[in-house]
C-alpha cells in the first residue's frame, strides 16, 4: 500500500432480521425451518444482509420495538390477544413497525384466517384488511410481480391494512414459508401445488418483495418510475 493511502473498505450492507411472533393457542410455528433458506436467497439476490439467526418474540416482550419486521403465521384459530397486547401492536405498527402475516392452511373464514381478521379489526377498528391493488408498491419493490407464489394457490394477490400511504400489515394465504422450508439434508419439505417449481420461485420473489417493501416503503410510487414499470408489466 502506498504511504498516505488507506485500505479500501469492504462494502457494508444493511443488517436485517425477522422476528417470529409466538402466541397462545393454535400453531404459531407451522414451518420452523424456512428462515435460513429465505435469508440465504435474500442475501444472494439483493444487497440486504439477512441474519440467519432464528428470533422469536411475543407481544409482551420488551424488545418488540427493536425488530424491523414481525412475522405471524399459523393454521388454526389462536387465543385472542389481550387489550394490552393489541395496544402494543398498534403502537408498533403506527410508529414504523411492519407485520407480515400468513395463513398456512389457506381456508378462508376458518382457523388462523378467522382469528387474524378479528384481531386486526380490534387493533385497527377504522382500517380494513383488504386486497392490495395491482399498482401497490409491494408488487414492484424489487421484482415486478403479476402473481403470488406459495406452497398452495389460494389467492393471486396480497391483502393489507393501509394507513395514509404506508401499508404496515401485509397478509398472505398461500403459505409462502411452506414453499421455502427445507429439511436438514437440504431437500424441500413440501411440494408446491398446482404450479410446481415455478410456483416456488414466485414464492421467493414474493417474500423478497415484501421484505424490501418493509424497508423502503412507497419509493416506487415516484412518477419517474411509472412509464418504465408500466411498459414492463404490459409487455
Amino acid at each position: 500500500m502506498l504511504p498516505g493511502r488507506k485500505e479500501p473498505r469492504a462494502a457494508s450492507f444493511p443488517q436485517f432480521w425477522i422476528a417470529q411472533l409466538r402466541y397462545r393457542g393454535g400453531d404459531w410455528d407451522p414451518n420452523p425451518r424456512f428462515m435460513e433458506t429465505l435469508n440465504e436467497e435474500l442475501e444472494l439476490r439483493t444487497s440486504i444482509k439477512g441474519d440467519k439467526e432464528r428470533r422469536v418474540t411475543r407481544l409482551a416482550e420488551s424488545d418488540l420495538f427493536f425488530h424491523p419486521l414481525l412475522y405471524l403465521a399459523g393454521k388454526y384459530e389462536f387465543d385472542p390477544f389481550s387489550p394490552a397486547e393489541r395496544e402494543v401492536l398498534r403502537r408498533y405498527l403506527t410508529f414504523g413497525g411492519f407485520l407480515w402475516a400468513e395463513d398456512t392452511l389457506g381456508v378462508k373464514g376458518f382457523g388462523f384466517d378467522r382469528a387474524f381478521r378479528l384481531e386486526m379489526k380490534k387493533v385497527f377498528p377504522h382500517q380494513e384488511l383488504k386486497r392490495l391493488p395491482p399498482d401497490h408498491s409491494v408488487y414492484r419493490s424489487f421484482y415486478l410481480l403479476s402473481d403470488i407464489g406459495g406452497r398452495q394457490k389460494v389467492n393471486s394477490y396480497l391483502e393489507g391494512i393501509t394507513i395514509d400511504h404506508w401499508t404496515p400489515v401485509i397478509y398472505s394465504q398461500n403459505d409462502l414459508s411452506g414453499a421455502w422450508e427445507k429439511d436438514p439434508l437440504g431437500r424441500w419439505v413440501h411440494e408446491c401445488v398446482p404450479g410446481g417449481e415455478i410456483q416456488r420461485a414466485m414464492a421467493f420473489k414474493t417474500g423478497i418483495n415484501i421484505i424490501v417493501y418493509s424497508l423502503t416503503g412507497d419509493y416506487k410510487k415516484d412518477v419517474v418510475h411509472h412509464p418504465f414499470i408500466q411498459r414492463r408489466l404490459n409487455r
